[in-house]
């Protein structure tokens, strides 16, 4: 019976999907609202989370699997994309190193233990990398995913508009910029808007994830070099 809770899940998906096919809006696409419908449920039914992330264990597992689907895009601009593979690859290292740079600096200067700094340190790539990660440099895994979701959710919802409001109007751009900070939750935001952009944004997830985890151990005994 437990495993109902992901028939829940997909049953608030789809009535997401049928939200924002009405509401039409970048900030509460698909993703957001399917969470925030699963979050009425559960607290109008008093149901504990534990137990509703031990029913949605099924979907949870199919996570890598999502990963792995969005190769399709990817093989789609793979001619496009082998033409320019020097400036994407120079534009996701240096997306990766910024984006791992700037959460563990402000997690030092607010004075975070170091364990905490090595948590924050991979929230920009998809989750199993981020846990794996920051298990690895001593950081807490579950808490990582944590920060994975938050940066993901921020770039579901503002990632796209943002960029397009700032006046950036090609879609290479766009997908390689959202894809290296929010990983497949901006993805998918960026595939239900520009089919390009969700392209570039699979490879941007998949390479910043790569950078990212062979990176990050360095970034963190480099940054507490500098500070011991």
């Amino acid at each position: 019976m437990i495993y109902l809770y992901s028939v829940l899940t997909v049953a608030a998906f789809f009535a997401a999907l049928q939200i924002s096919k009405v509401l039409k809006s970048v900030v509460l696409n698909s993703f957001v609202l399917t969470v925030l419908i699963l979050i009425i449920v559960l607290l109008s039914a008093d149901i504990p989370y534990d137990d509703y992330m031990a029913g949605n264990m099924p979907l949870n597992n199919l996570l890598g699997i999502s990963v792995v689907a969005l190769a399709l895009p990817l093989y789609e601009q793979l001619r496009q994309i082998s033409q320019r593979w020097k400036i994407i690859l120079t534009v996701t290292t240096a997306a990766s190193l910024l984006s791992m740079a700037s959460g563990a600096l402000l997690a030092w200067l607010l004075g975070a233990k170091p364990e905490i700094v090595a948590t924050i340190l991979p929230k920009s790539v998809t989750t199993p990398i981020a846990m794996a990660v920051a298990e690895n440099i001593g950081g807490i895994p579950s808490v990582a995913a944590v920060g994975v979701i938050i940066a993901g959710l921020q770039g579901s919802m503002f990632g796209y508009l943002v960029l397009k409001k700032i006046g950036l109007k090609h879609s290479q751009a766009i997908g390689l910029s959202v894809g290296s900070v929010s990983h497949a939750l901006g993805t998918v935001s960026c595939m239900e808007l520009d089919l390009k952009a969700g392209g570039y944004s699979s490879i941007s997830l998949v390479l910043c994830g790569i950078i990212s985890s062979i990176l990050a151990p360095l970034i963190f005994k480099v940054m507490y070099l500098f500070v011991a």
